[in-house]
């Protein structure tokens, strides 16, 4: 019993570690496809290993058949969702970020006499 309360535990956490780097991401990057890129991996990640902490809670039973399922339909849907998501934004005018454009937005930061 205990070694399987440790397993849940250390799959809640690891999950819980992903959302947070990828919650991070979304915060520290510099644009839309590279936060997209963080919180799609993240997400995706986590949510897998925080049902796979349920299907062992639950042990050898249907309804850790039915939560693998879902693990496995989340592992296949987010991705492609994040995919369409990037490549819509793409044909929409969003450009990715480069550092060309970075120093070009620098510049006409301290040009107008914004601060650096």
């Amino acid at each position: 019993m205990i070694v399987k309360d440790v397993l849940v535990i250390l799959f809640m956490l690891g999950g819980f570690f992903l959302f947070f780097t990828a919650t991070l991401g979304l915060l520290r990057l510099p644009d839309f496809f590279t936060r997209l890129h963080a919180t799609g991996k993240g997400d995706t990640l986590a949510a897998l290993w925080f049902l796979v902490a349920l299907a062992v809670y639950h042990g050898f039973s249907l309804t850790s058949a039915k939560i693998v399922f879902i693990a496995v339909f989340l592992f296949l849907a987010q991705p492609t969702a994040t995919h369409a998501i990037s490549r819509a934004a793409f044909r929409c005018g969003v450009r990715p970020w480069t550092l060309e454009r970075a120093v070009l937005l620098d510049e006409d930061t301290v040009e107008q006499g914004g601060e650096k």
